[in-house]
């Protein structure tokens, strides 16, 4: 059984997507830990503010697969691929760790970098996972919470709640 943590975002109708992505989530892999929604500002491009959190499950499937089921998810819910990397979505899943995986193979980063570049994801997953380690930087998601420049990117606490 291997432990991954996954960002949910989306800033087109969030809410709804938001609920969707957890339910569908639920739905494939059973019990999903989640963290807190934050809101924030968009990042890379002028638009409406997302929303953000992350999920953590145990599965047995292998990295690939649980890629595609992201990629399906995504698909499902008008998720566009042929813009602008920075630009609004429906719903954005993003793997962010598979147990202490490193892989770097075409569009498939595990650590994804966003954990130690984006407020949004880090946060989430510190608050989630505080004693987790980065696989790069052997630090704690805490520690990397607590190093992180809090003043580069607005991030705010929003209260969402989620059907069982």
């Amino acid at each position: 059984m291997s432990r991954i943590y996954i960002s949910i975002g989306s800033n087109i109708e969030a809410e709804k997507h938001i609920r969707l992505a957890v339910a569908e989530l639920r739905q494939h892999y059973g019990k999903v830990m989640l963290s807190s929604v934050y809101e924030s500002e968009a990042v890379g491009f002028k638009g409406n503010n997302f929303l953000n959190m992350v999920a953590g499950i145990d599965t047995d499937e292998d990295v690939q697969t649980v890629s595609a089921v992201l990629h399906d998810i995504e698909d499902r819910h008008g998720r566009l691929r042929n813009g602008p990397r920075f630009s609004p979505r429906t719903v954005d899943l993003d793997l962010l760790l598979y147990d202490d995986l490193i892989i770097n193979e075409g569009k498939l980063q595990i650590p994804r970098d966003e954990i130690t570049k984006n407020a949004f994801v880090l946060w989430p997953l510190a608050e989630l996972d505080s004693t987790r380690r980065h696989p790069l930087t052997n630090q704690t998601m805490a520690e990397l919470w607590e190093n992180y420049d809090k003043s580069s990117q607005a991030l705010w606490p929003v209260e969402l709640l989620f059907p069982r």
